[in-house]
């Protein structure tokens, strides 16, 4: 197993169990069954509504002497409902009972985006509260304060632009270590790769095989399929693997963290076997070529009528 080196010595696996769309009754099976075969870092969210079960899941693990709490690498995110600074504790409390854990190793800011409390998911633009109204400086001081009291071990973002990073360096006490974000080799965002190299942040890299098991209301019809595209395909036929972990070791070799979903076993194993896979330096050309900065994921739900968010101010790229 690789991992990332935080300043303080601790490290994160660069392969981790994405939970983002596993199903409550899926998702016990799926992270006992990742610990068993080897994975360490599982990556959750308040808003996947299946922390209490992942809870049970490392509880099972950890009494069945599997593996220990200090070998895991947990994650969590702060939902848009409670970016007031006030709020992020009892957030993170929620969490840790859920999962069942004095604390997390890391807990990111889900979105730029700030929601009234009590919505879950906005109905109109007035459920959202403009970052005029709750800046993310402001939240931050909230992430800091649980940071401080030793309830996450570490402290990021999330769906960050390099303006944003930029912006909260400005007033941060403690630096963002981990920006977490769409990226695959439609999408390979080179200039944020640089600008968090050169700040010591790390880059997580969700969606990495294009997140085709999503909502279809939230697909475009014309929408690409990583494992089919032709040089993908090739590049695995070449490496004797799959098209998923030609994928996910694309992400390890450009020195991100990468953390593909699955609830299946025999996938599962299969992406914790890309580990054995190394991709030549001429496939890793091939696929720098094939980056067309398309978004699976491209935010559009937030941009709603009457709200402050557009995708422009979102990611801002124009």
């Amino acid at each position: 197993m690789r991992t990332l080196q935080f300043k303080n010595g601790d490290m994160m696996p660069n392969l981790g169990l994405g939970t983002w769309k596993s199903a409550p009754s899926e998702v016990f099976n799926a992270v006992v069954e990742a610990i068993k075969v080897g994975y360490r870092h599982i990556d959750c969210a308040f808003i996947y509504e299946n922390e209490a079960e992942i809870g049970n899941a490392l509880q099972k693990v950890i009494k069945d002497g599997i593996v220990k709490r200090e070998e895991l690498w947990i994650t969590s995110k702060l939902w848009n409902n409670a970016h007031r600074k006030d709020q992020v504790l009892p957030a993170i409390q929620h969490t840790l009972k859920d999962l069942q854990l004095d604390y997390l190793d890391l807990y990111l800011i889900h979105w730029p985006i700030a929601f009234h409390d009590g919505v879950t998911y906005p109905k109109s633009g007035s459920d959202f509260i403009s970052l005029d109204d709750i800046p993310i400086a402001e939240t931050w001081q909230g992430m800091e304060t649980v940071a401080k009291q030793g309830l996450t071990r570490h402290i990021g973002v999330s769906n960050f632009s390099i303006k944003k990073i930029k912006d909260l360096l400005t007033t941060a006490s403690i630096r963002p270590e981990v920006n977490q974000l769409e990226l695959h080799p439609l999408l390979q965002q080179n200039d944020m790769l640089d600008y968090c190299d050169q700040e010591n942040i790390y880059l997580t890299a969700y969606s990495p095989l294009g997140s085709m098991d999503r909502n279809p209301a939230f697909k475009a019809a014309d929408e690409p399929n990583l494992f089919e595209h032709p040089v993908i395909v090739e590049i695995a036929r070449a490496h004797q693997c799959s098209t998923a972990q030609v994928l996910i070791r694309w992400a390890m070799q450009r020195g991100t963290a990468v953390i593909p979903k699955s609830v299946n076993a025999n996938r599962i194993r299969q992406n914790f076997e890309t580990y054995q896979i190394q991709l030549s330096e001429e496939a890793m050309d091939q696929i720098a070529a094939l980056d067309k900065h398309y978004r699976f994921l491209n935010g559009g739900i937030w941009a709603q009528p009457g709200s402050s968010y557009t995708l422009a101010n979102l990611w801002d790229e124009g």
